[in-house]
């Protein structure tokens, strides 16, 4: 088998896959044919991610084309439209069951009746996002490290956005003066070491714009590592071309952490665009959200999961579904989300098995939240129950006092 790719940076097509990935991964990631609506398009269009972007689903007449619409999801277009707009990539589409309500990708994509429900306890900014900004477009919340957004549009407007009051509203996507106030922020800040670039998308903004704001921020001597927030890979993963691999490259460490919620939203598309990635030096997370009818089922993580870890991308958060506006229909309650992690604590890799966070509404942090492993804690002992509920004694080490250390110990001196 030829090894020739490992002499090159670019992977610029399925067939190079082939020389790196053996048959049996391959056939584990399906090519996505067009939904019929895009029969006609020529596969150089459907392959560019700006014909992509252009043509996304944004209003009720194509959306009718596209799928067949239940009362609910006609009338929660009509009702969310102004507050939250419809946008879905042709490929995201063609994942899409146009005929079953229930798909689990359908409920993410799709607006619905139930968005217009707002319970007492959700809020406009659930995150308090907004109540940590220095400077516009900033969030300043950890000692060490702040959200960047730099851009309110995405692909794809998934349907339970905790930043619903920002995304999809052209007026909130950051114009040069505050890109430049962010960085000013971050420059006379030293105690940051961290920025997690975020929008909306940041990769709807050009390679050109990307690369003059990473290298920015990169320039500055305090900054280690920026994190990228996408959902490009899962939603339009033609984005992730060759252009957009260099200026990533020019600018390592690069983390990226993506967001995949569901198998289905694994295939051979998404295993090309983390493939570019990875082979450009960026270390892939992914965050998935907990929702109630697209993986609250037994079974739903662990095979999402596995299929990420075949993309070298490592399950790295999984979030409580935040307290916004409108998203009461897609939370589980936190029993689920521990059910989750018991399924594959032991059960699969560790790997495989991410940390389960609620993002405390407020503006408190991320906060772990973890089945109780402890049945007892002494002084003297740890009693845990495993993954398959038997139960193990760990004795703890008695502590040594000063007395106890050898005088002779040429090693060792007391302070």
């Amino acid at each position: 088998m030829s090894s020739y790719k490992s002499r090159s940076w670019e992977v610029a097509s399925f067939e190079d896959l082939e020389y790196i990935y053996p048959k049996h991964v391959l056939d584990k990631f399906p090519i996505t044919p067009p939904n019929p609506f895009w029969k006609d398009v020529t596969p150089d269009e459907w392959n560019n991610w700006k014909w992509q972007h252009r043509n996304r689903v944004r209003d009720l007449q194509k959306l009718e084309q596209v799928f067949t619409l239940s009362q609910q999801e006609r009338d929660g277009y009509e009702k969310t439209q102004g507050d939250f707009n419809l946008g879905i990539s042709p490929y995201y589409s063609s994942l899409i069951d146009a005929d079953n309500y229930f798909c689990p990708l359908r409920k993410q994509a799709v607006s619905h009746i139930d968005e217009i429900k707002v319970l007492e306890t959700d809020m406009t900014d659930p995150l308090n996002e907004d109540g940590n900004m220095p400077v516009p477009g900033l969030t300043h919340r950890y000692k060490d490290r702040v959200l960047v957004t730099i851009s309110s549009h995405c692909a794809m407007y998934c349907r339970y956005c905790t930043r619903k009051r920002k995304v999809s509203n052209p007026s909130e996507s950051a114009h040069l003066r505050e890109l430049e106030g962010m960085i000013k922020y971050i420059r006379d800040t030293p105690i940051i070491r961290d920025v997690v670039v975020s929008g909306g998308d940041p990769l709807t903004l050009s390679n050109e714009k990307l690369d003059w704001f990473l290298g920015e921020i990169r320039a500055i001597p305090h900054i280690e590592i920026f994190r990228l927030g996408t959902r490009n890979p899962v939603t339009l993963p033609q984005r992730i071309d060759q252009g957009l691999c260099d200026v990533l490259r020019k600018h390592q460490p690069v983390f990226v952490n993506t967001h995949f919620n569901h198998v289905n939203e694994c295939t051979r598309e998404t295993l090309l665009a983390c493939t570019r990635l990875a082979d450009a030096g960026c270390v892939i997370g992914n965050q998935s959200v907990l929702l109630k009818g697209v993986n609250d089922k037994p079974g739903d993580f662990t095979a999402l999961n596995h299929k990420l870890l075949l993309q070298r991308v490592k399950p790295y958060y999984i979030y409580q579904c935040d307290l916004s506006k409108g998203l009461h229909h897609f939370r589980t309650n936190i029993e689920t989300g521990m059910n989750v992690l018991r399924e594959l604590r032991g059960h699969t890799s560790g790997m495989a098995s991410p940390i389960f966070v609620v993002d405390a509404p407020g503006g408190g942090g991320k906060i772990p939240i973890s089945p109780n492993y402890i049945q007892e804690l002494t002084d003297d002992k740890i009693v845990l129950k495993n993954y398959e509920g038997n139960t193990y004694t760990y004795h703890q080490p008695k502590p040594e006092s000063a007395s106890m250390i050898p005088e002779s110990h040429p090693s060792l001196s007391i302070v």
